[in-house]
């Protein structure tokens, strides 16, 4: 394979070069095999041209249909083979992977119309795999048994051999199992709380053998923004540990759908802890000989750690509309963790001594010491409440306490933008009101780039934006009563977007009890792995495609998707996170609750419109459209230029 796609001269800037070549691509190449080249394209491949050469943060906001993705694909190939490294492509969730790289996806085209080879693999989520444990576990309970033992059957046979493995290959992808429903998926799924480092299988795990496959990738590693957050999270803790990075080094990144980056950090750059699993853990060491002063501690720390628990759930309070439980700090709820945290300093003391008596495995010793400081780290957070997000959420095996820092600049700043590297956000909604300040001041990004191309479609004559009026009084029902109406308009043909879950099983549930969409075919998020589902809407053309988490990156052209409906504004939900932003903000509705809502809304009717041969309804069903005129106005100045709404359609 040429190492690169041109003739290069070392005597000049590689960058320059690249971009030369970029410019032949869409001027000369694609055109000539049948492809549309855009102005706004060869705009944004002068941008970046510049990024990659000073090696900047760059905020790139290109409307649907610009082709942006083949713009940074093709520099972020380029600069891999120059430096040697893979450049990671971090997308917003695991069905935007899946869309790049299908076999009519982006890569695949570059790949085929430029002659090229692209060496492009996929670094998933943990969650995203099976797990041997939670298999095993999941068949000795006898729950769905057929269900289970289906799946132990079709695993590869070196799974449950003990001989040396002279060939494998990985398994276990989410993917493969698209029968499931996310609760099944649960249950067999990796989960945060497994401890890899100690499990016998580690070795024959499926996600253990797809990270050895994609550190190899030469040109790109396409991973989701919570996996690349994660590796940012853990490097030093897995240096620490012996263990290799999640990620391999690499020389660029590009985060597609960029302006999510904010939400996925404060949900990987953080902590979780839970009773069973402090207890499974600090028990191994009273298998070893040790003292009996440190065996005291232990069984100290383990009631101290339930009481601290049963604590928490007493001290905290649900939030409608969210799993997550809002905790109280208060002096009670703060002496149970620092009694618990003084029994884990006196631990980590007696661990120092015991490592010198030589009594402990060492590798056994490494991990716990590395989970005694995560949890010391996270309830230090304690002490310092004005810096702290929190809360728990209930399971059957008991509390979850979520723990993490407010502000997640600091460590973006250190690990992520302070790198001097090429950084790419790259989506169609960056910017709040003309400036990129929103999302910038979110992430602690000082000095940046930035350019703005709108759409190349005529908005006006393909889009009808629709806000039909019911009676607030009747509630769900009578909004119902409107969706049902357009959907039988467009004949099903829709994507139905949700902001929380409990609006999408409410949904669900009087959908099937509905006589007007009696033969309708929906398709509902959490029935099935979601990639499936996104292929079985789009094959079936007359179907319905009902979701909470794909308001952005569908893309759906063609008649299989004529009707968005949104059926609520997607303003932030009432959780800890938001709860604790909107207390630092001067004004919480303009400065946190206003501008994500226009984001996601603008990304969600985004999916409408794919091609210049589209046309389709997009329909607004949130209340604040007839309650509050000042939110009304600001959704209006979102709308695609040209589109007016109506309210009463003919």
């Amino acid at each position: 394979m040429e190492r690169y796609p041109f003739s290069y001269d070392p005597a000049r800037p590689f960058i320059q070069q690249a971009g030369e070549w970029v410019a032949d691509v869409f001027y000369d190449i694609l055109p000539e095999a049948g492809f549309e080249v855009r102005d706004e394209q060869i705009y944004m491949a002068f941008q970046l041209e510049k990024a990659f050469a000073e090696k900047k943060t760059i905020f790139a906001e290109a409307g649907v249909g610009t082709g942006k993705t083949l713009v940074y694909l093709l520099y972020a190939v380029c600069y891999a083979r120059y430096t040697r490294k893979p450049a990671v492509i971090a997308c917003a969730d695991e069905s935007l992977i899946e869309q790049l790289v299908k076999p009519e996806g982006d890569i695949a085209k570059l790949a085929q119309h430029l002659g090229l080879v692209i060496d492009a693999r996929l670094g998933k989520s943990p969650d995203q795999y099976l797990c041997l444990r939670k298999l095993d576990d999941a068949r000795m309970k006898g729950d769905e048994e057929m269900l289970w033992d289906g799946i132990a059957a079709g695993l590869p046979d070196f799974v449950y051999s003990h001989a040396p493995m002279q060939s494998f290959h990985a398994y276990g992808d989410r993917r493969d199992y698209p029968q499931l429903t996310d609760e099944q998926w649960h249950t067999v799924g990796w989960d945060s709380f497994q401890d890899c480092f100690t499990c016998d299988r580690r070795h024959r795990c499926g996600q253990t053998l797809s990270r050895d496959h994609y550190r190899r990738a030469a040109d790109l590693i396409i991973c989701s923004h919570d996996y690349y957050l994660e590796h940012v999270w853990t490097y030093d803790g897995r240096k620490r540990e012996g263990q290799l990075p999640l990620l391999p080094e690499h020389s660029s990144v590009v985060f597609d759908e960029g302006h999510l980056l904010e939400s996925a950090a404060m949900k990987a750059l953080g902590y979780k802890m839970k009773h069973v699993v402090f207890e499974e853990l600090i028990t191994r060491l009273l298998q070893n000989e040790i003292r009996e002063s440190l065996a005291v501690l232990i069984d100290d720390a383990i009631v101290q750690s339930e009481a601290m628990f049963a604590a928490f759930g007493r001290f905290s309070r649900r939030i409608p509309g969210s799993d997550r439980k809002e905790i109280v700090l208060g002096d009670e709820l703060l002496r149970e963790v620092h009694q618990f945290r003084g029994l884990l300093t006196a631990i980590e003391e007696e661990l120092v001594f015991e490592s010198e008596l030589y009594t402990l495995d060492d590798y056994q010793l490494r991990i716990v010491e590395e989970h005694l400081e995560m949890m010391q780290k996270a309830l230090m957070l304690f002490e310092r409440s004005e810096a702290l997000i929190c809360w728990v959420t209930e399971s059957p095996e008991g509390l979850t306490l979520s723990i993490m820092p407010k502000s997640v600049k600091e460590v973006l700043e250190e690990h992520v933008f302070g790198l001097h590297m090429p950084i790419v956000f790259s989506s169609a909604t960056l910017s709040v009101d003309g400036s990129f300040r929103y999302v910038a001041d979110s992430l602690g990004i000082q000095s940046y780039l930035s350019f703005s191309v709108d759409s190349p479609y005529e908005y006006e004559q393909q889009m009808q934006a629709l806000a039909p009026e019911w009676d607030l009084a009747d509630g769900f029902d009578g909004k119902m009563k409107q969706a049902v109406r357009l959907l039988q308009k467009t004949g099903g043909r829709a994507l139905m977007l949700f902001k929380t879950r409990e609006e999408l099983r409410l949904f669900k549930q009087k959908a099937a009890e509905e006589p007007g969409l009696a033969g309708m075919r929906f398709y509902f998020e959490g029935d099935g792995e979601i990639s499936r589902l996104i292929a079985a809407f789009q094959r079936e053309e007359e179907s319905v495609l009902c979701a909470v988490s794909l308001w952005e990156g569908l893309d759906v052209p063609g008649p299989s998707l004529s009707n968005v409906v949104i059926w609520s504004l997607p303003f932030p939900p009432h959780d800890p996170v938001f709860i604790a932003k909107r207390k630092t903000a001067a004004d919480p509705f303009e400065e946190v609750d206003l501008p994500y809502m226009l984001l996601r809304f603008r990304q969600g009717i985004g999916r409408l419109i794919r091609s210049r041969e589209d046309r389709g309804i997009a329909v607004i069903l949130g209340e604040e459209m007839r309650t509050r005129p000042d939110v009304k106005e600001r959704v209006l100045a979102v709308l695609p230029e040209g589109v007016h709404l109506q309210e009463n359609e003919s």
